[in-house]
């Protein structure tokens, strides 16, 4: 490819008032980090991911690049149609794919904070949608194209006869059908990673919690569990998943449930439930990890693997997303010693925003951290929160420099740490030392 092809800007979207999308000649696609803007090209992008959605956002102006002038501009209107308001439009990608730049945008005086998504750069070129996004994970486990809707009810069917009274059972239908949930489809499904959500309670409010908001303008995007399913319910769900399924993955700690170490009272008995009938199979917990003497006692029933979930490793900026109650960061920070010690696979669930994550102080801050607790992999994970409004937040509570680039913080960390594997889903054992 030529140095010119590499170099080609991608053309702007925007949207009309009726929330039609269409390419704005004359101007690029900007990606935004912090205060930084960079025009997207072909060298900074890739066709969209299937499955990805485009949004555009009310309230909010485009930032483009005027490829005419060479300048940026703020647009209220479309300078081709005297007096049409223009909104601008980002990308919610698949999963498996991190954001390198933020879609460009200011917001009105009246804006809203948006919901619960991502909100990626995104352009027009030749005919197909490019995203600024990174490909961490080639794992078609949520791939929207292998999810056929007969397929699901089929499941759904066999499920309810060889289960008919199982509460959890009757949960995931919900999820898959309701909120189309790729977890609980995939259980329906017999394929990769069934969820077990258990817990009514978290000792967190995170700014971004998917099933519990207290903030009026901020819905949520999935009703919470109202139950808490008893350890043979668990047990059942779970034997059914690893006995038809290779390589297998249960997993507690879903988007529709608080802390499953809240309800480890529940959750230990069924671990053990399922460890005295096979050891196949590969048992998780996504967590936040406030708790490391509870934790324990889930590895001592045979938890495989954890996930713990982190958007900075410098404490205020933890505080300030997570909002933790009865616990503090230096819990977390044992619970992943503590099960790398104990020989559980230790992921990080690191949640990232384009203009933060990238900037020196959060990159010196992680590396510090790979460098002493030694995880086995980084699930790098796009965060699903108005992200204007967690850039103040957490420039309210620590200094963030000018950001070096997603794709070179990636490249980095790879270069210093090259046996942390990079990811998005939750590996099954047998993967482990892969």
């Amino acid at each position: 490819m030529s140095a010119k092809k590499k170099t080609a800007f991608i053309t702007a979207l925007v949207a009309n008032q009726a929330g039609e999308i269409f390419e704005l000649d004359g101007y690029a696609a900007l990606g935004m980090a912090g205060l930084t803007h960079t025009p997207l090209r072909l060298d900074n992008t890739r066709n969209m991911p299937y499955g990805s959605e485009l949004m555009y956002l009310p309230d909010r102006r485009p930032i483009l690049f005027n490829t005419h002038s060479g300048k940026i501009e703020t647009l209220k209107e479309n300078p081709y149609v005297s007096g049409e308001p223009i909104f601008p439009v980002t990308a919610f990608n698949s999963p498996g794919y991190v954001m390198s730049y933020l879609g460009a945008y200011a917001e009105n005086k009246k804006a809203q904070a948006l919901p619960l998504f991502s909100y990626g750069a995104v352009g027009w070129h030749q005919g197909k949608f490019r995203s600024a996004v990174i490909l961490v994970d080639r794992e078609k486990r949520q791939d929207l194209r292998l999810m056929k809707p007969a397929d699901i009810a089929k499941g759904i069917e066999k499920m309810r006869e060889q289960m008919p009274d199982n509460r959890l059972r009757a949960h995931l239908e919900k999820c898959a059908l309701q909120f189309g949930c790729p977890a609980g489809k995939n259980f329906f499904l017999s394929r990769y990673e069934a969820p077990l959500p258990t817990a009514k309670r978290c000792n967190a409010r995170c700014l971004g919690c998917l099933s519990l908001q207290q903030l009026g303008d901020i819905p949520h995007s999935q009703d919470r569990i109202g139950f808490t399913p008893l350890p043979d319910e668990i047990a059942e769900v779970a034997l059914a998943h690893i006995k038809r399924v290779e390589k297998s993955v249960v997993s507690f700690g879903q988007g529709c449930e608080g802390d499953p170490l809240l309800a480890a009272d529940v959750i230990e008995p069924a671990i053990r439930l399922i460890r005295s009938q096979t050891a196949r199979g590969t048992i998780n917990i996504n967590t936040n990890g406030s708790l490391p003497e509870t934790l324990k006692r889930l590895i001592d029933a045979g938890l495989d693997s954890i996930r713990i979930s982190i958007n900075s490793m410098r404490e205020d900026c933890y505080h300030a997303y997570f909002r933790p109650k009865g616990y503090r960061f230096s819990d977390v920070l044992k619970s992943m010693e503590l099960a790398r010690e104990s020989g559980l696979f230790v992921s990080v669930n690191y949640l990232n925003c384009p203009g933060f994550t990238d900037t020196p102080q959060e990159v010196s801050a992680f590396r510090r951290f790979l460098k002493q607790y030694s995880i086995h992999m980084i699930q790098w994970r796009n965060l699903n929160f108005d992200p204007l409004r967690y850039l103040k937040i957490m420039n309210d509570v620590a200094q963030c420099g000018q950001p070096i680039g997603m794709k070179r913080l990636l490249e980095q960390i790879r270069q210093e740490f090259p046996n942390i594997k990079y990811g998005y889903f939750n590996p099954p054992k047998e993967q482990f030392g892969k």
